[in-house]
């Protein structure tokens, strides 16, 4: 092999992975940007204008290149959902910063989450500092999602392969519920599974059509929900058995 050739190869195989991740981390800077902008856009239908920066830092951390298919990283930061097999989508960064928000989750607080997908939301709540319960009905997505989450050092995520509309019983009550996939109606078992004080984000509405991302609040004798703004998420598969 020519010498020039030769010093190609070595450059490449030395410079190249730290210049990919350097790539990579700004792109996620690029896509903050994006963020913020978006949410100052829609200021008027969040009743703020700034993200919580612990949500940004998660965004920021969490290397959404590598939950996404290898076909679409060249699309990883850009501020769009994507497919990911099976019908379903990894969702709108953007979407997932407002509903990680919305959730307003300290450190220690558990969290579940209905729809795993590709596991980027359970990843950004464990980036802070949540424990999180995860459910993904689709088995491959459940086992890919479970490898992932695992690879990239989030060992500390509960996930399961079992029909989320039921929620998860055993570790309930939650702090916060966010549901990933469009219900026609706020499931009960998840209502009742909130712990008092605790917040609930999920899109309702036709599942094929434009729903509203929904904000439920949980009091002692009460609830309260407020919508947010529309939003078009994959339906929430149910378990026929």
């Amino acid at each position: 092999m020519p010498v020039h050739r030769l010093l190609i190869l070595l450059f490449l195989l030395l410079f190249a992975p730290g210049a990919a991740a350097e790539d990579y981390a700004s792109q996620r800077r690029q896509l903050i940007q994006a963020i913020e902008q978006e949410v100052r856009r829609t200021a008027e239908h969040l009743g703020q204008e700034r993200l919580d920066p612990a949500v940004l830092d998660a965004l920021g951390t969490v290397p959404r290149h590598e939950f996404v298919r290898p076909d679409y990283r060249g699309q990883a930061y850009r501020n769009r959902p994507l497919p990911i097999g099976y019908g379903q989508t990894i969702s709108q960064p953007y979407i997932v910063a407002i509903m990680t928000d919305l959730l307003q989750t300290r450190p220690g607080d558990r969290v579940l989450e209905i729809g795993t997908g590709s596991g980027y939301q359970a990843a950004i709540l464990a980036e802070m500092g949540v424990e999180v319960f995860t459910m993904e009905i689709v088995p491959a997505l459940a086992r890919q999602a479970r490898q992932r989450l695992q690879r990239l050092g989030y060992d500390a995520v509960r996930t399961r392969h079992a029909d989320g509309y039921h929620g998860w019983p055993e570790h309930a009550p939650f702090d916060a519920i966010v549901v990933t996939a469009a219900a026609d109606h706020v499931p009960p078992p998840l209502l009742q599974q909130l712990k008092a004080g605790g917040r609930m984000i999920i899109p309702v509405g036709n599942p094929f059509a434009v729903q509203q991302l929904v904000l439920i609040e949980k009091q002692r004798g009460t609830v309260t929900s407020r919508q947010i703004l529309p939003v078009r998420f994959v339906p929430l598969t149910r378990s026929h058995d």
